[in-house]
């Protein structure tokens, strides 16, 4: 039986309106869909290696297919490039390819150093709606990764050409190295929010 595991984006949460929409239209599909919460309910303690042990317990020992949404999306590719035989397809909504380099670019010299000064940031949290902390650690484990996984899976890849947040351009050249995955340019944001059917239309192509 055909399963899926869906990785939600940074600072984001099982109940994100993307995931809920795939959850649903998977489960009419008879597809059984996990949505695991990534940063296991302790945000300030959240880096790249916690999430992979929170999407390796959520695998366990059966085959399964990764959906992953922005940082969701390059953690998917991180964990696939790691796991060849345990995942068998990876559906991506703007991933943050490149992320332990561009991450950084979102903060001054100074906002690091604060940062790393007191421990942890303040960062808004979308699933909670509100402000809360994050703890400098995320920062530091991130570098260890590179900015592009290795995956070699099929990788069906949504992004928008209005993306403001991860330029379009990064799956792109993501593709360009990876003769499995190709990138399905959207009229939209960041978001993808206004483009879910024909993700969905294309998704079925894709899983069949």
């Amino acid at each position: 039986m055909t399963r899926v595991v869906y990785l939600h984006g940074f600072a984001s949460s099982p109940k994100s309106s993307k995931a809920q929409f795939f959850k649903q239209r998977l489960n009419e599909q008879g597809i059984e869909v996990e949505i695991p919460r990534l940063d296991s309910g302790n945000f300030e303690a959240l880096t790249v290696t916690s999430q992979l042990h929170v999407i390796k317990e959520a695998i366990g020992d059966q085959p399964a297919i990764l959906f992953g949404s922005r940082l969701g999306g390059y953690l998917a590719a991180l964990y696939a490039a790691r796991h060849p035989d345990s995942i068998e397809k990876l559906v991506l909504l703007a991933p943050a390819f490149q992320f332990p380099s561009l991450f950084r670019t979102r903060y001054s010299a100074r906002d690091l150093e604060l940062w790393k000064r007191t421990g942890s940031a303040p960062v808004f949290h979308y699933g909670e709606n509100r402000m809360l902390r994050l703890g400098y650690r995320f920062m530091e484990d991130s570098v260890q990764y590179e900015d592009e996984p290795d995956a070699r899976q099929p990788i069906l890849i949504f992004h928008g050409t209005k993306d403001d947040v991860v330029p379009y351009a990064v799956s792109e050249t993501f593709c360009v190295t990876h003769p499995s995955a190709r990138v399905v340019l959207m009229d939209a944001g960041h978001e993808l929010t206004n483009v879910l059917n024909p993700m969905w239309q294309a998704v079925q192509k894709f899983l069949c």
